[in-house]
């Protein structure tokens, strides 16, 4: 420090070295799979790899346009998977929710109302979120909620704080096809496809999905040459509860 003060343009490399360092530190707390912040969920158990499974996940619904259309191609392929829901939605459309458990698959929480900038909330406020959320989504799916993303994937740093006590384990995704913002199926195809094997959780979206150019969404489009390959592959989609055991 004494050297600091005798020579004062020493700190502004000083507190540049020292902003940069939080930056670095800021963005690791933000990326989706990080584990600086708090174990996450990225693949399924061991067990789940020996028996040939996979997750498909779908965040952001429920949606009465598209969920429906998506469980009836999950049915003809004898699929499940697991519906990450927003819990004012879920409100909004319970029987959509019930629906969705009705047809063998699970409904886990996905906050309350997707805020964007939840990463930057404090623990108790994020608390209170999710928490709202699993109320609401087990008084409409009759189950709670055993597993929780958070929106946007963004943790931040209080996220295992906020977890405390709740039971919800948290679970980002192996491969997603970035189909909020792609509305190509072949694209979309491939980077879930890239390097798929068993133990991979595979994030698609149902009501935030982008649309082609004939106004359908990319999803619809997806998921029957997904299911294929999985298919061809020998890999079989499971709920999230299953594949961990219960």
């Amino acid at each position: 420090m004494p050297a600091l003060l005798a020579w004062p343009g020493e700190w502004a490399a000083v507190l540049g070295a020292l902003a940069a360092n939080h930056l670095a530190l800021g963005l690791l707390a933000l990326a989706p799979r990080t584990q600086w912040t708090g174990r996450t969920l990225i693949r399924l158990s061991a067990a789940a790899v020996a028996r040939g499974e996979v997750a498909l996940t779908f965040d952001d619904g429920p949606d009465p346009a598209v969920t429906p259309r998506v469980l009836d191609l999950l049915d003809t392929a004898g699929a499940r998977a697991s519906f990450f829901c927003i819990g004012k939605r879920a409100a909004r459309f319970p029987d959509l929710v019930r629906e969705i458990v009705r047809r063998g698959h699970s409904v886990e929480n996905h906050s309350h109302r997707h805020p964007a900038l939840f990463a930057a909330w404090s623990a108790p406020a994020m608390r209170r979120e999710l928490v709202k959320a699993q109320t609401v989504l087990t008084q409409t799916a009759g189950t709670p909620p055993r597993f929780v993303r958070a929106p946007l994937g963004l943790r931040g740093p209080w996220f295992d704080l906020a977890l405390a006590g709740t039971g919800l384990r948290p679970i980002a995704w192996t491969a997603r096809g970035r189909d909020t913002v792609c509305a190509d199926p072949r694209i979309v195809l491939q980077r879930l496809t890239r390097r798929l094997a068993a133990g991979d959780v595979l994030l698609l979206h149902d009501a935030t999905a982008a649309e082609g150019p004939d106004g359908e969404k990319v999803v619809l489009a997806v998921l029957p040459m997904l299911l294929a390959a999985l298919a061809a592959r020998g890999l079989r989609p499971v709920t999230l509860p299953a594949a961990f055991g219960g």
